[in-house]
């Protein structure tokens, strides 16, 4: 397998400063600079005064080296606004026509591809955060994640992609990755072979994967990459741009059997075609062992390696303060083996930690969520994101300020998930309690509203999608939640089991917030 240089990214960097000066000079519309922009993974911002820059993080990896070159690029053009994304990237946003031009050429010099980060383009590819430190992992899956994501990256400039493929690498049953409903997802078994999922997804039209093969082993995962490939170029719909993602072509083929027998007659094409696509990776290293220091406490997590630890910091809403993150990599760059992980529910860990680091990490982590229900999810919502119609991180913030003004207990609410649109890049389809950007009608005027999901699970064999309740003045939100949360705590239990206990508790409660 060849190895992409980033170094051979620059030829393409002259037209995005040309096609980026013209945009801001107002010589191009919004639509068209999209469908440029997207092969750079750089959008306009809602208004196009500023722009947002996506870095791939493959794997959700970072490493000391690449968190030191964000914190360089926060500091040296005064970064306003970072996000964590449910896709494990870190997006740099408010950033100016020259801004995002320098920190791109300069992010390639680093080893950080943003191309291919939007459009219709192989996305970053995603792995469980803590796979190699985990110690009920069936196996590491991190070093064939990341060797998939390199094989893609010869892909971005392929013909007849879909809108997007998103490739994902689970390491365990709780599907942190949710790779049994991406484009494509590669899951561990405790044998140490993947099965392999495909054409599932979220958003409009949301579909399960299919189960396409079982018991792969992981060096021949690149055929069944490439055989996604070709069944798209096959099979899907290049009419209807808003049906041109793999989870589409399950209905275009009378239903997943036929999907599946479509797609294993791809595979068998490229294994008969004499393409050699076998891997052969190098496992993950880690030397690094205890000092015989400790930690502890809730944000702290023991890892397989002995004497060594994580720490869980889940900035809000999956929004680090800059100088937070600027901070930390200080910390980091004196500990040895240390790097953060990127999860799919914008939590970041620092893993590799001796008892004395991590409780130096705990301390410059402190300003994250303090219970459950604060690690709950959103994307970067309408008042940034082109495309979206409510302002999600928004809500979450009035949510979470009104949960703590209520002192609810940590447990009596769930981790929510909430999406700005239909798009659902907050996930709100499979979480156990979802919001999506919506509109109610008030004396026959549309206003600002929620659509209210329960009822998700992502964790493998049990995925379950939200069943839809109503929609919910935005106003109102934080009020249901707040009444949801003290009727569990009055009872003594925690939400789920509150949940389990009352299968109609919600919709009780719901009731008079959706009418």
């Amino acid at each position: 397998m060849n190895t992409i240089n980033p170094q051979s990214w620059k030829a393409d960097l002259p037209a995005f400063r040309e096609k980026t000066a013209a945009f801001y000079a107002g010589e191009i519309k919004v639509g068209e600079y999209k469908g440029f922009s997207g092969y750079y993974g750089s959008y306009a911002q809602k208004g196009g005064k500023a722009s947002m820059l996506r870095l791939r993080m493959p794997a959700g990896r970072v490493t000391r080296d690449k968190l030191a070159f964000v914190a360089q690029m926060i500091r040296t053009y005064a970064v306003s606004r970072v996000h964590f994304t449910t896709c494990q990237t870190i997006q740099l946003h408010d950033l100016g026509q020259d801004t995002v031009c320098a920190i791109m050429e300069q992010a390639l010099d680093a080893g950080i591809v943003t191309m291919g980060g939007g459009g219709d383009f192989p996305r970053n590819v995603m792995c469980s955060p803590l796979s190699g430190v985990q110690a009920d992992e069936y196996f590491d899956t991190l070093p064939w994640a990341e060797a998939a994501g390199n094989y893609l990256l010869g892909f971005i400039k392929a013909e007849k992609m879909p809108r997007k493929l998103k490739v994902c690498f689970s390491n365990s049953p709780a599907n942190q990755t949710h790779a049994t409903y991406r484009d494509l997802g590669f899951v561990a078994r405790a044998d140490g072979k993947f099965d392999v999922y495909s054409a599932g997804g979220l958003g409009n039209n949301p579909r399960f994967g299919v189960k396409v093969a079982e018991a792969v082993e992981p060096t021949k995962i690149l055929y069944y990459i490439k055989a996604m490939w070709l069944t798209f170029r096959t099979y899907g719909n290049y009419e209807n741009r808003g049906k041109a993602r793999t989870r589409y072509m399950q209905e275009a083929l009378g239903g997943p059997e036929n999907y599946a027998k479509a797609y294993r007659e791809k595979l068998d094409e490229v294994f008969a075609s004499g393409e050699d696509l076998t891997l052969s990776v190098e496992p993950q290293q880690i030397t690094k062992t205890g000092d015989g220091t400790t930690a502890s406490g809730p944000r702290v997590l023991t890892q397989k390696q002995p004497g060594l630890y994580t720490v869980v910091w889940h900035p809000l809403g999956g929004q680090p303060a800059p100088e937070t993150l600027c901070a930390l990599s200080d910390l980091l760059a004196d500990m040895q083996d240390a790097e953060l992980r990127l999860a799919p529910d914008e939590t970041a860990y620092i893993i590799n930690l001796t008892g004395a680091e991590a409780e130096k990490v705990l301390a410059a982590t402190a300003d994250g969520a303090r219970t459950l229900f604060e690690t709950s999810v959103s994307c970067i919502g309408g008042t940034i994101c082109q495309v979206g119609m409510r302002d999600s991180h928004g809500l979450l913030a009035a949510c979470i300020n009104a949960v703590r003004e209520a002192d609810l207990p940590d447990g009596a609410l769930p981790q929510m998930h909430v999406s700005g649109c239909a798009s659902s890049c907050g996930t709100h389809q499979t979480g156990s309690i979802g919001f999506r950007g919506a509109s109610k009608l008030v004396d026959g005027k549309p206003q600002s509203a929620f659509t209210l999901f329960v009822g998700g699970c992502d964790a493998q064999g049990k995925e379950m999608m939200g069943r839809e309740l109503g929609n919910i003045l935005e106003s109102k939100v934080p009020a249901f939640l707040v009444e949801l949360g003290k009727t569990v705590a009055a009872s003594g239990m925690d939400f789920a089991a509150w949940r389990e206990a009352n299968p109609d508790g919600i919709d009780q409660i719901a009731a008079p917030y959706l009418a």
